[in-house]
């Protein structure tokens, strides 16, 4: 039986990986950890019984432990407890469905433990991945994408030599505002920019699905991910979300991996991989789809991908500026506290302030993160 521990496990990717693991029967989780909802912590708890369950401050842990009293699990708290589910011993994959750079530390130690990395936290290979690739080859640890697109390459790339990749292509839905105007997105509200047009997710990740950062995001994850320049990466708009990305190759053979926009379909491929297994759920009926269409993204009306490609070029800790001034303005976007063109101006101003480290180690990854949000509260 296969035994997993969950950063995450009270948000999406989180509770839908926990799906996958209560249809197939055969996999054991040991250890959960989570923000802030003690409820939904609670049911998960009594449901796959682990271990080992953080919660996010000490608070939420004295809660949960009164609530759980009945039970035999251990409850932690904060990066300490976050450091124990990563490490857990019976675990030989940590799912990193936590958002942001809290996850950064977590996955290096569950990688200098030996466990297998079912990776949905790109923020950990956005800003060190420099850190991280040359650890799983030290530790001979695998790095499994749970990423619908990078799942989708990694799919496409299973047994090819992977020297003969010419370049990746990242498909994008194009989110809510496909074809809008800067002009048009002056008045976009919280609620138009959580309507993303295929694919359920969480609140912060669907604002950046809008902005079209989170493509951004993928676009320097892949490049650690796969061992390519960030100008082998293209972008690709493809609004049926029905191919999830593409590989070409240096014949000019083009693969790729398509199906219905599922988010299951990924996290089972990891959590199983090399193994496939019947997953339940829609299909493609090719009877059906009519078109499958593509479009170029505009890099100037979504200003944060173009701001992406910048930080993945230039490297070092200017990836780290990038991603956390986005998760500050996304949160302040969310609070409505600034307008929704100002998420990408943020980013912008945090990106021209800083003075890049070269080669940036965690702790210096975690200034610069700390120093932005330093700057943007001085600033806006």
């Amino acid at each position: 039986m296969r035994k997993i521990a969950i950063l995450g496990s009270t948000g999406s990717i989180g509770t839908q990986t926990l799906e996958v693991v209560e249809q197939n029967g055969d996999i054991q989780v040991t250890a959960l950890a989570a923000g802030g909802n003690v409820e939904r912590m609670e049911q998960q708890i009594r449901k796959f019984r682990p271990a080992l369950a953080c919660m996010g401050d000490e608070k939420k842990a004295r809660e949960l432990k009164g609530r759980t009293a009945d039970l035999d699990v251990r409850i932690t708290a904060g990066m300490e407890g976050l450091l124990e589910v990563a490490t857990e011993p019976e675990a030989e994959l940590l799912v990193t469905a936590i958002v942001g750079m809290i996850g950064i530390r977590p996955t290096i130690a569950a990688m200098e433990a030996g466990k297998d990395i079912a990776l949905a936290n790109k923020e950990t290979l956005v800003t060190a991945g420099h850190i991280i690739m040359p650890l799983a080859k030290e530790k001979n640890v695998r790095i499994l994408p749970v990423d619908s697109e990078h799942s989708a390459i990694f799919q496409c790339l299973n047994g090819e030599d992977k020297r003969a990749v010419h370049k990746l292509l990242l498909t994008a839905s194009g989110g809510p505002f496909r074809g809008w105007t800067k002009e048009q997105l002056n008045k976009v509200q919280v609620e138009d920019a959580l309507k993303h047009p295929n694919w359920t997710m969480g609140r912060k990740i669907t604002i950046d699905s809008s902005t079209m950062v989170n493509k951004g995001l993928e676009v320097m994850e892949a490049k650690w991910l796969f061992g390519v320049s960030m100008d082998q990466v293209q972008v690709v708009i493809q609004p049926q979300s029905v191919i999830h990305s593409m590989v070409e190759f240096e014949d000019g053979a083009v693969m790729a991996q398509l199906g219905a926009p599922d988010m299951k379909l990924p996290i089972q491929y990891a959590l199983y991989y090399p193994e496939r297994r019947f997953l339940p759920g829609e299909r493609l009926d090719f009877t059906k789809l009519k078109s499958i269409s593509f479009e170029v993204p505009d890099r100037e009306v979504f200003g944060g991908l173009k701001l992406a490609y910048k930080a993945g070029r230039r490297g070092g800790s200017l990836p780290t500026v990038f991603n956390a001034a986005n998760e500050y303005a996304v949160a302040k976007f969310l609070e409505r506290e600034i307008s929704y063109p100002a998420i990408v101006e943020m980013i912008e101003s945090a990106m021209e302030h800083h003075k890049t480290v070269e080669q940036p180690d965690v702790a210096q990854i975690l200034d610069a993160e700390r120093e932005t949000y330093e700057f943007l509260e001085s600033r806006w």
